[in-house]
């Protein structure tokens, strides 16, 4: 067939341009989503108004009531990616992928770590570390953000949208069975459920050098050849700071120096045997909670899993994507569907009062700019000192001071905000404040420097806050479209 391309079966050609727009009656009953023009059209007239921007929805003035077809809420719930797909037996209304934060658990980390050096510094707090209960069904506080956001699309959904019935994927894993396969070994088999990687070894790190035969896997060195061993984590560069055997490995005290675990060190960039199995476990926590809490929001929910429906995408000849998996949930297969949306979630607020910015040297060996953190002198407070550790004197010239930023005041602008600078909408990155004391004046003068997303036509990142007007100020919104 020449002139004419392939396309998954069972669906027309997709054309450029927005979804569908939700419609509300007069008193906020959820009627038909309608066509973008035709909800233009009711605008101008006056017959409509716009309920609410996310998702973008109108309100009919004139009606009260209406007929409504079935449509379905289908969603392929997930760790860090979840696909939605919100359709009707003619109609897809909604392709959604939502991206999760991804790192959380470090930023909950950084709170806790702030938070005890805090408290340590006064006296007589006493720890209250063993005086809280759980409450039934607790769940970690980044896992139970995860739940909440989708529980929140899914509110957001139902408010403008007359769905009848939520279809959810659920994925029911046997971790300890991906673990052998991803080894190659036979699967477990009754009680070798119960005997894991550590069975018969009291502790976590003397299981890694068994594993291990004690020998540093970097170099080869071992207690034969008196090395001091080390519990390495594999995954420190990204992130990756987990407990699990598959993330830990012997390292002797050669390998194991600051130097080595910079970007250039061997031990940077090594990922674990096999990747983490956190999106899994993920699954299995929140499965049957996250079910009761759907059903609390809406009386017919189905669950389905994810073979199901790989063989309804594989039928049709979709691509692997979150959105058409969730395509492929629930009764109806439309074969108008919508173009693809993208949003992620957005932190709200930043709440770091206090940053500080590195020095920064010129390396004598290659002449090259390096802050501080890399040219540093190694741990003082040891029991025998290591003059390998000291990269002090390898700083040649200070480039740029050290210094402490602290935010005292918060300004009218916010990240998302809206100014007109030299004609131009720019959206507002950031600010900076800056004192200078002008010529024949005493008193320090307060400069409010703007950073824009985006370079002016001029080329300029930033300007004064006396050159900008300022349009609108925008509270910064959970959930960010992002243009793929």
């Amino acid at each position: 067939m020449t002139g004419h391309s392939l396309r998954p079966m069972g669906t027309r050609k997709r054309k450029e341009g927005n979804s569908m727009v939700f419609v509300v009656s007069a008193n906020g009953t959820p009627l038909m989503p309608t066509s973008p023009y035709r909800a233009r059209k009711l605008l101008k007239k006056g017959r409509a108004k716009i309920y609410q921007y996310h998702p973008f929805t109108i309100q009919d003035t004139d009606r009260e009531d209406g007929e409504v077809q079935k449509i379905e809420y289908c969603t392929d719930v997930g760790y860090l990616h979840v696909g939605i797909s919100v359709k009707s037996e003619k109609h897809e209304y909604l392709g959604l992928q939502a991206d999760l934060l991804p790192d959380e658990t470090e930023r909950h980390n950084a709170r806790r770590k702030y938070r005890r050096t805090r408290r340590n510094r006064k006296c007589y707090m006493k720890p209250r570390f063993n005086n809280r209960k759980r409450e039934k069904g607790w769940l970690a506080p980044s896992i139970r953000h995860k739940v909440e956001a989708q529980l929140l699309l899914l509110s957001k959904i139902l408010a403008v949208c007359p769905v009848v019935s939520v279809w959810l994927e659920m994925g029911k894993f046997d971790t300890q069975l991906l673990k052998a396969l991803l080894r190659g070994e036979k699967p477990p088999e009754g009680a070798e459920y119960q005997q894991g990687e550590r069975y018969g070894i009291e502790t976590l790190r003397e299981a890694v050098f068994t594993r291990d035969r004690h020998t540093c896997v970097f170099c080869g060195r071992g207690i034969k050849d008196h090395a001091i061993l080390h519990v390495h984590h594999v995954g420190y560069w990204k992130k990756d700071r987990s407990n699990r055997l598959a993330n830990l490995a012997t390292c002797c005290e050669q390998c194991h120096t600051p130097a080595n675990h910079q970007p250039d060190g061997i031990l940077y960039g090594r990922n674990p045997n096999f990747p983490s199995l956190a999106p899994a476990t993920y699954m299995s926590m929140i499965r049957w909670q996250m079910l009761a809490m759907v059903k609390e929001m809406h009386d017919n929910v189905h669950i389905t899993y994810g073979t199901r429906t790989k063989i309804e995408r594989k039928k049709r000849h979709l691509k692997k994507t979150h959105i058409n998996d969730a395509y492929c949930i629930g009764e109806f297969r439309p074969k108008h569907r919508t173009p693809d949306v993208y949003i992620e979630k957005k932190r709200r607020n930043d709440r770091i009062l206090q940053k500080f910015y590195d020095a920064v040297y010129i390396d004598r060996r290659d002449g090259k700019e390096k802050s501080g953190k890399e040219l540093f002198n190694g741990r003082i407070s040891r029991n025998h000192k290591k003059d390998s550790e000291n990269l002090h004197p390898y700083r040649q010239k200070k480039i740029k001071k050290g210094h402490l930023s602290i935010r005292k005041s918060r300004t009218q602008l916010k990240p998302g905000s809206v100014v007109l600078y030299k004609n131009e909408r720019k959206i507002v990155h950031g600010t900076h404040t800056r004192y200078y004391k002008p010529k024949r004046s005493p008193v320090p003068v307060k400069r409010i420097n703007v950073q824009f997303t985006e370079p002016a036509s001029d080329g300029q990142k930033s300007a004064d806050l006396t050159n900008c007007t300022v349009i609108g100020q925008e509270f910064i919104r959970g959930w960010k479209q992002v243009i793929v």
